[in-house]
C-alpha cells in the first residue's frame, strides 16, 4: 500500500511540475504585453479564488489569526519578492537556465537552518554546499568584465524561496497551510494594490530595456490580450500547488521530494518546443552538479533525522 501511495505521489508531484513549467512558459511568452506586478496581482487573484471556492465546498475551515505575526510577515515579503526576481529572470534568461538556478534553494536552506534554527551541518554537506555552488558558478559563467547582476536574479529568488521555506518549517507547528496560504495571498494582493497607486501609470518607465519594461510599464494597458495568459496561469498554478499538496498528503515526502527536479527537465522540453532555444552544455553540466549536491544534502538530512525542506511547498 505505501509503495502504491508513493507510486501516486511521484506522478502527482511530476505533474505539479509540469503545470509549473506551463506558467513559468506562459509567463515567458507574455511578458512584453503586461507589468510584473499586473501579472502577479492577476495570478494572485485568480488563485486566492480557486482556494476560496475549496473552502467553500469542502467546508474546511481555517483562520487569519497567525501566532508568528513578525514571522508570517517576513515570510510573505521573502516569498512575494523572491518569485518578483523569479519572474523577472524568465524575461532574458531560458527556463533552463533559470530552473537550474532556483533549485539551489537547499544550499540556502541548509544554510539557514543552521544559522537560524540551530541544526548541525557536517562537512560533508558543507562539501556539498560548495559543490553546489560551483555548479551555480558554471550556469551563471561570470565574468569580471562584462557581468550582467540581473542573472542573479534566480538565485536572489532561491535564496528568498529558502527564508520563506525555512520559516514555514518553524511556523507550521501552530499555522496550517490554509492559513499560510491565505495570508501570503493577502499580502500579494495588498503589496501589488500598493505598487499599482505609486507606478501603474508608468510614470516610471523611461526605459528602452525589456526587463526594465516589465518591470515598471504601465499597467492594464492591453488587458484583452493579456489577461487571458493570466487567468490561465493562475488555473494552471492551483493545478500544480493541488498536485503537490496531494503528492505531499498521500507519499513520503523523503520520496516525492526529489522528484520536484523533473521541473528542470519539463522546464528544459517547454524552452525547445516554445521559444526553440536549447541550453548549452554549461548549463546541463552546472544543472547535473546542482542536483547531485542537492539530492546528496537530502539523503545526509534523512540519515540525520533533520528534513529542511518543508513538507508542504508553497512555491
Amino acid at each position: 500500500m505505501e509503495a502504491n501511495n508513493n507510486t501516486k505521489g511521484i506522478l502527482f508531484i511530476m505533474i505539479g511540475m509540469a503545470f509549473f513549467s506551463i506558467q513559468d512558459s506562459l509567463i515567458k511568452y507574455i511578458f512584453e504585453e503586461i507589468a510584473l506586478f499586473e501579472l502577479y496581482l492577476g495570478r494572485t487573484i485568480v488563485q486566492a479564488t480557486v482556494l476560496i471556492s475549496i473552502f467553500l465546498i469542502t467546508k474546511k475551515k481555517f483562520t487569519l489569526k497567525t501566532h508568528y505575526p513578525f514571522l508570517t510577515l517576513l515570510r510573505v515579503i521573502c516569498f512575494f519578492f523572491g518569485f518578483s526576481f523569479f519572474y523577472i529572470s524568465l524575461t532574458f534568461m531560458s527556463l533552463a537556465m533559470v530552473s537550474a538556478l532556483f533549485f539551489s534553494c537547499p544550499f540556502f536552506m541548509s544554510i539557514f537552518a543552521k544559522v537560524f534554527l540551530k541544526e548541525q551541518i557536517g562537512i560533508r554537506r558543507w562539501s556539498a554546499i560548495t559543490v553546489g555552488f560551483i555548479g551555480v558558478l558554471i550556469v551563471l559563467n561570470p565574468t569580471l568584465e562584462d557581468f550582467n547582476f540581473f542573472k542573479l536574479a534566480p538565485v536572489a529568488c532561491s535564496l528568498c524561496y529558502a527564508c520563506s521555506m525555512t520559516i514555514t518549517k518553524y511556523t507550521s507547528e501552530k499555522d496550517n497551510i490554509y492559513t499560510q496560504l491565505t495570508l501570503l495571498y493577502i499580502f500579494a494582493v495588498i503589496a501589488s494594490v500598493i505598487i499599482f497607486l505609486i507606478s501603474g501609470d508608468g510614470k516610471f518607465n523611461s526605459f528602452s530595456d525589456p526587463t526594465m519594461q516589465f518591470i515598471f510599464r504601465e499597467w492594464f494597458v492591453n488587458p484583452a490580450v493579456s489577461w487571458p495568459y493570466v487567468f490561465v496561469m493562475g488555473i494552471v498554478a492551483s493545478i500544480s500547488f493541488f498536485c503537490v499538496f496531494t503528492a505531499y498528503s498521500i507519499a513520503s515526502p523523503s520520496v516525492v521530494s526529489l522528484f520536484e527536479y523533473s521541473y528542470i527537465v519539463f522546464a528544459m522540453i517547454a524552452g525547445y518546443i516554445l521559444f526553440e532555444t536549447i541550453p548549452v552544455p554549461r548549463t546541463f553540466l552546472g544543472a547535473a552538479i546542482i542536483i547531485g549536491a542537492g539530492v546528496y544534502i537530502y539523503f545526509r538530512e534523512k540519515i540525520r533525522g533533520q528534513m529542511i525542506a518543508s513538507d508542504t511547498p508553497n512555491r
